[in-house]
């Protein structure tokens, strides 16, 4: 098999992106559509049949580039689930992670099940909108009628497949995988309202899922495809797409939000990580992703937002090389940047009330989140090194957000050490190796990343010194 599909779907656009491993590794990206949520019956809600219509279309663009024969590999978003009925159709559009019904719901949890018991199950962070959280805040009666819970990515496959499986590395984020037993926790279930008998058999990572349907062939023209369990969380898929070949690295996958953390063999749900709020999602293979979830580029696109996008992000990146970095400290991961009527406003009011300079222009706003974005990953990148008690060695940037060279080089600045940035496309690549090894062409996961490091070029940040090593000290006193 040398042609696989990866079908990327982020929360604000998907790709349908073809790759030919004949000579190395070609990518093209052959469809691509956008993602969103709107305000639908009171709640913010994705469009996930316009999604699938997106995906078929991308899959015949795949055919007409002469592919007759390929696998397919899809990865989304966490947490977020369809309700279906007993026919397998969907009993509303499903709610969006970032939708206001999960308020306060956490702590009515803890009321059934301490909050570290719930972190000693599981091993995953607390975020309010966690998979659990969200069941526990759907409406009684529909969540009563619904035969089926899946998760995004696995209710793409079904619909592509009619196999109803739920893949591990997406499942773990639900924070009601148990750690111990590697299956549901049925106690934590309870605590939701949901019986193991609406939830899917849990399959592993690069597990052959199923052919697409004879009548979506018969509807559409697609090329032969046999559908593969990658790492379906689009994370995990990313994780799978660092170029590591190094003993103790990190790693940031850099896009909306951040992931920061180190991939393990073993859980470490520990107090000291109870207490930093570390999870331990499932990665591909059996392995652990131990990593903190912090805000990311965020910031900066809803800066874009604001100004009706009349610059780019590359010119918003060039401005801020006229401003001088860490003139304001702020925590981007405070609950007032979610999802603010105007991000300008907020970060201008928090400065404000801090009594620090406020940042004005383009160049000025975007530096301020540059500057508190490297502060943010330095202070995780201390807090990952004594949890794990290894000294890290290198920071690998993947995603999107790898792109950036001034946020580069501004960590690798406060860390102190090298700083390798890329591939940007680490999820569509982690996506497609996972294929690769599922069809024979690489051996496993170590294979797959050296043959990804001698295949891809990648940009090296020194840490330069700097007039004033404080910055990080300063950070932490005026945001913790």
């Amino acid at each position: 098999m040398t042609y696989h599909v990866a079908v990327d779907i982020g929360a604000s656009s998907g790709r349908v992106i073809l790759a030919d491993t004949r000579q190395s590794l070609e990518l093209t990206e052959i469809h691509r559509f956008k993602n969103g949520f709107t305000k639908q019956n009171g709640h913010d809600r994705w469009n996930v049949s316009q999604l699938l219509n997106e995906i078929l279309a991308g899959l015949e663009k795949v055919k007409t580039k002469g592919v007759m024969d390929c696998t397919v590999g899809i990865d989304t978003w966490a947490v977020d689930y369809v309700l279906l009925d007993k026919e397998g159709n969907l009993l509303e559009e499903p709610i969006a992670y970032r939708d206001a019904r999960t308020q306060g719901m956490m702590e009515k949890v803890f009321e059934s099940i301490p909050k570290n018991v719930v972190y000693e199950k599981t091993g995953i962070q607390f975020l309010n909108f966690n998979t659990l959280y969200q069941l526990c805040a759907e409406e009684r009666e529909l969540l009563e009628k619904s035969q089926d819970i899946l998760l995004i990515p696995d209710y793409i496959a079904y619909r592509l497949t009619g196999q109803k499986v739920g893949e591990v590395t997406n499942v773990s984020t639900t924070q009601y995988l148990n750690i111990h037993s590697r299956d549901y926790d049925k106690d934590l279930l309870d605590v939701a309202g949901v019986s193991l008998d609406q939830l899917p058999e849990l399959m592993e990572t690069g597990t052959v899922i199923g052919e697409i349907l004879p009548e979506l062939h018969e509807t559409y023209d697609l090329p032969k495809a046999r559908v593969i369990a990658v790492a379906t969380h689009d994370t995990g898929s990313a994780v799978v797409g660092v170029p590591a070949t190094s003993e103790n690295w990190a790693y940031i996958s850099s896009g909306t939000w951040s992931l920061i953390g180190v991939e393990n063999s073993e859980p470490l749900a520990t107090q000291p990580a109870f207490e930093e709020n570390y999870t331990n999602e499932w990665g591909a293979y059996k392995t652990y992703r131990f990593l903190k979830n912090i805000t990311g580029m965020w910031a900066v696109q809803e800066i874009a937002r604001m100004l009706d996008y009349q610059y780019s992000f590359a010119e918003m990146a060039e401005q801020t090389y006229q401003v001088e970095p860490f003139l304001q400290y702020i925590n981007l991961n405070d609950d007032r940047f979610t999802n603010p009527k105007n991000m300008i406003e907020e970060i201008q009011a928090a400065c404000r009330e801090s009594n620090q300079i406020v940042p004005k222009t383009v160049g000025e706003l975007v530096m301020c989140v540059y500057s508190n974005l490297a502060l943010a990953y330095a202070h995780e990148w201390k807090v990952l090194e004594r949890l794990t008690g290894k000294e890290l060695e290198v920071l690998h940037i993947v995603g999107g957000g790898s792109n950036v060279k001034l946020l580069n080089q501004l960590t690798a600045d406060v860390i102190g050490k090298p700083v390798i940035a890329g591939p940007s496309e680490a999820t569509a690549i982690g996506n497609i190796m996972v294929q690769m090894i599922s069809s024979g062409e690489l051996e496993n996961l170590a294979e797959a990343r050296a043959w990804l490091s001698k295949n891809q070029a990648f940009d090296r940040y020194e840490p330069q010194p700097i007039a004033d090593r404080d910055h990080l000290k300063q950070y932490q006193k005026l945001v913790f």
